[in-house]
């Protein structure tokens, strides 16, 4: 997926407010961004570094940059923008990047599904394959070389993975499906140490049938491209 708009560096100020963010341009200027990212950004929000943000080109918008990227001290770019994670895969399905999940006749978005009223990121259908539950979650904190999720307390993503455990129950496939928006990590793993229990979760469902994926993305101020997949050690 290539940007739009060329991306502006800045340097961050603080974010707060969960959906805001003060930004230095490099002419000493001050101003607030929207912020696409409902975590806590850990290793991707520290004040006095550099992120890249984006014009929305909308006049009309109460803030007109969004949040793009944040930049570590060593440069590496990492996608921070949420929304970007299922368009992403999207387009490694249809570029048949994602081995997995290649086959399949038709592709459904935000299905609603599941006894706890979820709606899933993918519904993958096919006559003789039947139906694949896809379910995506953005990848952007590290711990070493080592990419992991989530970055906070998630209750909602425990509940997805009971629901994808309740597909495979039935007899569908359930795909819990991991976007790592850096490059510079070689595996993934849960967040043990930050919400043991959707770690626990995801240990007791893949037991149980359900696939855990983890796509790593080539990113840059360009353009970001899921293009390999990564170990997942559970």
């Amino acid at each position: 997926m290539k940007f739009a708009s060329p991306l502006i560096r800045v340097q961050l100020i603080r974010r707060y407010k969960r959906f805001l963010a003060d930004v230095r341009s490099p002419d000493g200027g001050e101003f607030t961004v929207h912020t696409p990212n409902t975590g806590s950004m850990a290793g991707c929000a520290e004040p006095g570094s550099f992120i890249w943000i984006r014009d929305a080109g909308n006049p009309k918008r109460k803030y007109r940059y969004t949040w793009e990227l944040s930049e570590t001290v060593d440069g590496t770019l990492i996608g921070v923008n949420t929304i970007l994670a299922n368009h992403l895969v999207r387009e490694a399905i249809n570029d048949k990047v994602i081995a997995p999940l290649v086959g399949y006749e038709q592709i459904r978005a935000e299905v609603a599904y599941g006894a706890e009223r979820s709606r899933i990121d993918f519904l993958l259908e096919d006559a003789h394959r039947g139906r694949c539950y896809v379910e995506v979650k953005n990848v952007t904190a590290s711990v070493g070389e080592v990419a992991i999720f989530p970055d906070a307390v998630s209750a909602r993503g425990t509940r997805h993975l009971r629901e994808l455990g309740a597909m495979v129950a039935q007899g569908h496939r359930g795909v819990i499906l991991f976007c790592i928006q850096r490059g510079d990590v070689s595996a993934f793993r849960p967040a043990l140490e930050i919400d043991p229990l959707y770690a626990e979760t995801l240990q007791q469902v893949t037991a149980e049938g359900v696939e855990a994926l983890a796509y790593q993305a080539a990113v840059d101020s360009t353009e970001i491209k899921l293009i390999k997949p990564l170990p997942v050690a559970i």
